[in-house]
């Protein structure tokens, strides 16, 4: 287990660009397959984007793919996702996930009983 803190959230307007951090204080960190996920109001929990422990292999959802890129910095025990021409429908809560060994692809089907999970940080972007 790994405790996750995400940041870098907020309000934009559409078109607007944010960059989101996943912050871990273990080393062991970079030993984790880590995902962004977001749940926005009424919906369930989606995948946007995720990344294998060296950051060499990346897996998008398609809410993601042209818009975001995940990328990840071991030395500073941080994963970014940069998000670039918001839409409002990008507006939810997104969260930070990490499980030991995982691939990129394998983190699109965590549960949300495994792994390690952030407490998630709200993006809200405006019309």
């Amino acid at each position: 287990q790994v405790h996750l803190v995400e940041s870098g959230g907020g309000l934009v307007q559409a078109g607007g660009s944010l960059r989101l951090s996943c912050a871990a204080s273990e080393r062991s960190f970079r030993t984790y397959g880590v995902g962004w996920f977001r749940q926005a109001p009424g919906k369930e929990r989606e995948l946007v984007a995720a990344t294998n422990r060296n950051g060499d292999r990346t897996y998008y959802g398609d809410c993601a793919k042209g818009r975001f890129t995940i990328s990840r910095d071991n030395a500073k025990n941080t994963v970014y996702l940069q998000m670039n021409s918001l839409k409002p429908d990008d507006t939810g809560v997104y969260y930070c996930a990490a499980d030991r060994w995982a691939d990129a692809q394998q983190m699109g089907e965590l549960s949300p009983l495994d792994g390690s999970w952030g407490q998630g940080t709200q993006v809200s972007v405006s019309s």
